[in-house]
This record gives structure tokens, C-alpha cells and sequence, in this order.
């Protein structure tokens, strides 16, 4: 299944060699029919799949492609990879700095065939930001190189799972310093960017976002807080304004149950354990990181790269796995 509308593969980065990147992606290949997973090619060393695959007895053939499009003639037979050769040999569960600029061409090559249309969208497997550092590269994070790469558009990081998706409106931010740093605006901003992406992305015609409080009981009226009354509170009624369905600020320890869950599409949580903590108890193998509001169709799996069981033939390729599918539903749902 490429993408319905423009027949366009999925192109997966290799993400760091010594994680487990290499080897989920193998598994997802191996899993394709059972999954119904759409096609997708990985874009990175040839010589590194194939050894991973022999090294873990993982009936999969691998296939150099020249080109996106031949993906889809190959996909049924063998994983098609898109060479970007490696400078070092790679050690499973060791970095390499070599390594680091083969990394980030790797994300550069399938970033610049979504942007050119020839790739449905992305699906970047993990960094190890420290190997980047070492190498000299300053990469924040995906999300906001990807930003950057893509025209330096907002981007909002999703991250859901089967029952609930939720955006964290802070998010590497030190727990004490998140009151000094929230605003009216960026909550409104995130907000809307995620209205938008439940529309077009997910195609939910009046999509329901419930906005968390900060402090405990929601801030009990101003008793234990006040950023909900001063802060929260306004930006709701911003949102609302823009014709979406939005409540809150809701006590953060009562949204999460099965019941709450059904009353909204989204939630916009304060913080990032706020957010992510719910999604890794309801059900940790599977979530999935999408980047809103970027030009191009990018998903991730939420979990990194796992450098102390990599080469082990232990690492589930679940998060992989749904990350493709909810790429292609994406990208499905934009050409549409």
C-alpha cells in the first residue's frame, strides 16, 4: 500500500547504527503482510542491514534502489534500502562519531524527497544526540532540525497511542521553571496548530481537545495556583473563538481514565511528563511521536535507541510498526 492517492512509498532514516534502529526496521519489513503495513524504504547503509540481519538470523534480503520510486517494484521481495554508506564500522550498542554526518544525511535524504513529493512522508528512527555533540553537529532534536530543514514552521510534537493522543505545550523544560515559561499565546498557538493537524492530518471534521490544568485540582479556583484563571483559562477562550471544540482547564489527575478519554480526541497537556507518562502506562510498546504542523508527513517511534539491548534480537518493532501506519494514514488523509 504506498500512498493511495500519488502511489508514494514511505521513506524510513536509519536513525543511530549501534541502536536498535536497524533492527526494528528489519522486523517491520518481516512483519508487512500480517501488519498490512504500507511500502516503505529505509534510507542508509545497505552493508549495515544486511549484517544485522544475518547476525540475528532474520529471514530478510535486503536491496540497493537508486530511487524512491523503485520502493514499490522491490517491497514485496526484499527491503528496499536507499544507500547513504557509513564511515566506521558499527558495534552494536556502541557509538561511533564517525557515524554522526552518515546520521544526519541520512535524515537530510528523506526530508528532501518528502519535501520534493517523490516520498509520502518521514518516519525517523532514533538519534543518540550525544554521538551528534561529539561529532560536532548541535542537533536539538528532530523535531526542530526537521523544522528548520522544512522553512522553520511551528512544529508541535504529538505523541499518541491506541485510545489517546496528547500535545505537551512545554517540553524539555525543567519541571520548576514550567509556570515561568508558559504563556497565553504559545498554549493558544499549540492549540490551534493541533486543531488544524485532528483535521486535516486525522480527518476528524469537529475534532474535542481538553486542556489540563497546571496545578493540582486544576488550581481549585485560584487556592493553588492561579495560572489556570490567569494564564490557561484565557487561552481557552482564544481557541474557542477559532470554532474548536475545547474544555478545560480540567484537573490532570481525573482526564486520563477510559471514560474521560472518550469525551475529547486530544489533550493539551502543561508539561512533558503531564503528557507523556499517560501515554507510556496505557500502553508503552505502542506510542508513536508525530511532529505537527510541519509541510511534510513526519511520525517517529516514541522510544530511543535502546543501545543496552541492541544487537540482542529483543527489540520490538510495535512503536515502528504503528508509526508507519499512522504515516500513511496521514499522508492518505492529505491527499484526500
Amino acid at each position: 500500500m504506498p500512498d493511495p492517492k500519488t502511489g508514494r512509498p514511505l521513506a524510513l532514516s536509519m536513525g543511530e547504527p549501534a541502536g536498535i534502529g536497524p533492527e526494528i526496521t528489519l522486523k517491520a519489513w518481516a512483519a508487512r503482510e500480517r501488519e498490512a503495513l504500507p511500502v516503505f524504504f529505509a534510507v542508509g547503509d545497505p552493508a549495515l542491514y544486511r549484517r544485522t540481519a544475518a547476525a540475528l538470523k532474520l529471514d530478510v534480503q535486503v536491496r540497493d534502489i537508486s530511487d524512491a520510486s523503485e520502493a514499490v517494484a522491490v517491497f514485496g521481495d526484499a527491503l528496499p534500502v536507499l544507500p547513504v554508506a557509513l564511515a566506521a564500522q558499527v558495534e552494536p550498542g556502541r557509538l561511533t562519531p564517525a557515524n554522526a554526518r552518515s546520521v544526519m544525511q541520512a535524515i537530510d535524504v528523506a526530508c528532501d524527497l518528502a519535501l520534493a513529493g517523490q516520498a509520502s512522508g518521514i518516519v525517523t528512527n532514533p538519534i543518540h544526540k550525544r554521538a551528534l555533540y561529539e561529532a560536532g553537529l548541535q542537533v536539538p532534536g528532530h523535531t526542530e532540525y526537521l523544522a528548520d530543514r522544512t522553512g522553520g514552521a511551528t512544529p508541535v510534537m504529538m505523541l499518541s497511542c491506541p485510545g489517546l493522543r496528547v500535545v505537551p505545550v512545554t517540553v524539555h523544560e525543567p519541571l520548576k521553571a514550567v509556570a515561568a515559561s508558559l504563556t497565553t499565546a504559545m498554549i493558544v498557538e499549540k492549540g490551534v496548530i493541533l486543531a488544524r493537524a485532528l483535521k486535516r492530518d486525522l480527518g476528524l471534521a469537529q475534532p474535542r481537545i481538553a486542556v489540563a490544568g497546571l496545578n493540582p485540582h486544576a488550581g481549585e479556583e485560584g487556592h493553588i495556583g492561579r495560572e489556570e484563571i490567569e494564564i490557561i483559562g484565557p487561552a481557552i477562550e482564544t481557541i474557542r473563538r477559532e470554532g474548536v471544540e475545547v474544555s478545560g482547564p480540567l484537573p490532570p489527575d481525573t482526564m486520563f481514565h477510559a471514560a474521560a478519554r472518550a469525551r475529547y480526541d486530544a489533550a493539551l497537556c502543561m508539561y512533558h511528563d503531564q503528557a507523556l507518562i499517560q501515554i507510556k502506562t496505557i500502553d508503552f510498546e505502542r506510542g508513536v511521536n508525530t511532529t505537527l504542523g510541519l509541510p511534510i508527513v513526519r511520525t517517529s517511534p516514541d522510544h530511543g535507541t535502546a543501545l543496552d539491548i541492541a544487537g540482542q534480537g529483543v527489540a520490538s518493532p510495535l512503536s515502528l510498526i504503528e508509526a508507519i501506519r499512522l504515516a500513511h494514514e496521514i499522508a492518505g488523509n492529505r491527499a484526500r
